[in-house]
């Protein structure tokens, strides 16, 4: 019987820890954030943890409510 290959974990557009900074730095509760973006305040509770990716447009729009640039939101990717 063949084995089950490892669940993949997504590789993730955002640094949640940074997007999390950014909310607060706005002065933000992630009820008002949601609301501002337009999206569920789960789906943003997700984003922060890391549970959900962020698209880009949603990366869009929290870089402008936050008022921050929009790399500061995304994952660092180092080449091999």
């Amino acid at each position: 019987m063949p084995s089950k290959p490892a669940p993949r974990t997504p590789t993730l557009n955002h640094e949640p820890a940074a997007v999390r900074y950014a909310r607060e730095n706005a002065g933000l509760k992630q009820v008002d954030a949601a609301k501002s973006l337009r999206i569920w305040p789960q789906l943003l509770a997700d984003i922060e943890a890391g549970r959900r990716n962020a698209t880009p447009a949603v990366l869009n729009k929290m870089a402008n409510v936050y008022n921050c640039p929009r790399v500061i939101l995304e994952r660092k990717r180092w080449a091999a």
